[in-house]
Parts: C-alpha cells; sequence; structure tokens
C-alpha cells in the first residue's frame, strides 16, 4: 500500500470519527434539552393530554394562558423579589469571601496556614443536613430567623469556592505582588488592582455556580421562613403542589419561569465559565 493510499484512509477515519463526534455531541445536546422541552410542552398541553398515554411530544393545542394563570395562583412577584435579594446579596457575600480568603491562603505566610486549610477543606466531606439544626439555632440567637438575612448569612461561607480560589490564585506570579508593594499600593489595593482582573474567569464560575445553588435552594429556605411573605420562587412552586392533586400545568408553566433568570446569568458568563473550569482544573 503507497503512502498516498494510507493517507487517504487516515483522511477518511479522521472524518468518519469527526462524524460520529458530531452526532454523539447532537444526542448529548439532545437529552440535555429534553426536560427543558418537556417542561414546555406540559405547561401549554390541555389537562386531559398531561396523561394521555402514550404521552404526546407535541400537543394538539397550546393554551399560553396556562402561564398567567400559575402565577396569579400565588404572589410570584413578591417570591420572585425575594428570590432576586437572596441571589444576589449572597452571591456577592460569597464571591467576596472566597477570593478574599484564597487570595490569603494563596499569597500570605501565617502560622498553620496549611492546617487550617484542610481543616477547611475537611467541611467538604459533612453533609449540608448535618449543618442545619445548629446554624437554625445560631440564626434564632441573632434574631434572624423566619426574615431574608437568615436566608442568606448562614450558607455565604462555603469550601469549595475557597478552595477553588486558593488553587487558581496560586499561580498569579509574585512578583506583580511584590511590583505593586514597592510602588505603595495597599493590601486591598493589590487584591483589587492586580489579583481581580486576572481572575475573570473564575468569578464567572463562582458567580454561576452560586446564583444556581442559591436561587434552587429549598431545603434551607423552608427550614428558616414560615411568613409567606419572605417565601422565595422555591417555597411558593411547593405551594402549587396540592394535598391530593397537582396541577401540572401550573407547576410547570411557574417551574420554566422561574429556572429563566439563572439560564439568563449562564448565558451571559459562558465563555467565561468554561475558561474559568478549565483553568481550574488544570491548577495547582
Amino acid at each position: 500500500m503507497g503512502s498516498s493510499e494510507r493517507m487517504g484512509m487516515d483522511k477518511r477515519k479522521f472524518l468518519v470519527m469527526k462524524i460520529a463526534v458530531f452526532l454523539f455531541m447532537v444526542a448529548a445536546a439532545l437529552i440535555a434539552l429534553f426536560p427543558f422541552y418537556w417542561m414546555l410542552v406540559t405547561a401549554v398541553k390541555p389537562v386531559d393530554e398531561i396523561f394521555a398515554f402514550p404521552p404526546k411530544l407535541w400537543p394538539r393545542e397550546f393554551i399560553w394562558s396556562n402561564f398567567a394563570t400559575a402565577l396569579q395562583r400565588a404572589p410570584f412577584a413578591v417570591y420572585f423579589k425575594n428570590s432576586f435579594i437572596v441571589t444576589t446579596v449572597s452571591t456577592t457575600i460569597t464571591v467576596s469571601i472566597n477570593l478574599l480568603a484564597g487570595f490569603s491562603f494563596a499569597k500570605y505566610k501565617f502560622k498553620y496556614k496549611e492546617v487550617l486549610f484542610l481543616i477547611v477543606l475537611s467541611t467538604l466531606m459533612i453533609p449540608l443536613q448535618v449543618t442545619m439544626i445548629p446554624n437554625f439555632i445560631i440564626a434564632s440567637k441573632l434574631g434572624i430567623r423566619n426574615t431574608l438575612w437568615g436566608v442568606i448569612i448562614p450558607p455565604c461561607a462555603e469550601a469549595l469556592g475557597l478552595f477553588m480560589s486558593r488553587q487558581f490564585i496560586s499561580d498569579i506570579p509574585d512578583e506583580l505582588l511584590e511590583a505593586g508593594r514597592i510602588d505603595g499600593a495597599t493590601e486591598f489595593t493589590i487584591f483589587r488592582k492586580i489579583i481581580l482582573p486576572n481572575v475573570k474567569p473564575l468569578i464567572s464560575v463562582l458567580v454561576i455556580l452560586t446564583v444556581m445553588w442559591r436561587w434552587n435552594d429549598l431545603q434551607w429556605p423552608l427550614i428558616m421562613l414560615s411568613n409567606d411573605k419572605h417565601y422565595t420562587v422555591q417555597l411558593g412552586l411547593s405551594n402549587l403542589n396540592g394535598a391530593q392533586y397537582v396541577n401540572w400545568n401550573d407547576m410547570m408553566a411557574a417551574s420554566l419561569i422561574s429556572v429563566l433568570p439563572v439560564l439568563f446569568i449562564f448565558l451571559i458568563f459562558q465563555k467565561q465559565f468554561v475558561q474559568g473550569v478549565a483553568s481550574s482544573g488544570i491548577k495547582g
């Protein structure tokens, strides 16, 4: 077999491989998007088609008024406002804590630094349910139970974001920091003008993960809140379940609307998120 024939076979194999990978990616994308499609068609189906067998992937009629009906069944404007406040404030606090603590562990030398860092990492092995009772008691003692601050503050300090921040910031050259100190910059100025511009992909990762976590959180608000004027979107969705009957049109319509803010945030930070995940995976 001549070299030209081998090159032709290699090109055909490469083309077949590219097609196979493309088809695999298309299939994976369809599988990932199917739940959102099913939420949409269930939200706009007539009630009798929801329980039809075999299931219908395309409704005979689109009832778009189901979205308005779902939002009228509960004060979702209040729930969305509360979720927006909780998510925005807690994301700001959590990301700030992670970056500042990661900067400290990455660039400062102090006694027992490695031991303290290992202790922080060890908290990743503790289920969140174990810490809920102590956090509830602390929130009650502080007088923030049944308030939005009670939902916001206790989960703000978490170890995963700190670990990612420390690993990412460790690869920033120390010479940049020393140059700033020689020029008379304070430590906060170094953090603001040298560290932050170099960790934008990391910030995108932390923002997206925190927004998803806090927006979709149900357990902690359920424990902390008893007054429905402080309810978040997820608590509002849970109240759409009747004692004996669930209106799946309303549930799916409201759930689809509740997904949109997180999807919007992801689309904004998508490029930086991919860069940050890749960088965080190869650093350290």
